[in-house]
C-alpha cells in the first residue's frame, strides 16, 4: 500500500536542490512557517524533525531569526495532556526568512 504525500510534504519536496537530495530539515521547517503556518513538536514530525525546539534554536542562533512562541497543552500519544511549544514566524520576519531559506536550498 502506497502512503498518502501530505501537503506539507509536497511543499518540501519542491525545495530539494538536486534531484537525489532532499532538503534539510532546518529548510523544510523554515518553509513550512514562512508559508504562515504554525507548528508544534509533534505536528513537525510529519515534516520529519524529531526535535523541533533543535531546529528552531538554530533558525533563531545561528541565523538570527525570531520566532514567535505560544505554550500549549496537546494529547500524548496516550491521551494524557502535556505542555509544547507552538512556534510561528511573524510577518516581520519573512523576509530574512525568505533570505536564509534561499541560502539554505541553493546549489553548492
Amino acid at each position: 500500500m502506497e502512503k498518502t504525500t501530505t501537503p506539507e510534504v509536497k511543499r518540501c519536496q519542491s525545495l530539494s536542490n538536486s534531484t537525489t537530495e532532499p532538503p534539510s530539515k532546518i529548510a523544510r521547517i523554515l518553509a513550512h512557517l514562512l508559508s504562515g503556518t504554525s507548528t508544534n513538536r509533534f505536528e513537525a514530525e510529519r515534516l520529519g524533525d524529531h526535535c523541533l525546539p533543535s531546529t528552531i534554536s538554530v533558525l533563531a542562533n545561528s541565523y538570527g531569526l525570531a520566532f514567535q512562541r505560544q505554550t500549549e497543552k496537546v494529547p500524548n500519544r496516550w491521551g494524557k495532556p502535556c505542555t509544547v511549544t507552538r512556534y510561528s514566524l511573524p510577518e516581520s520576519e519573512y523576509k530574512r526568512g525568505r533570505a536564509v531559506l534561499a541560502a539554505l536550498t541553493a546549489k553548492l
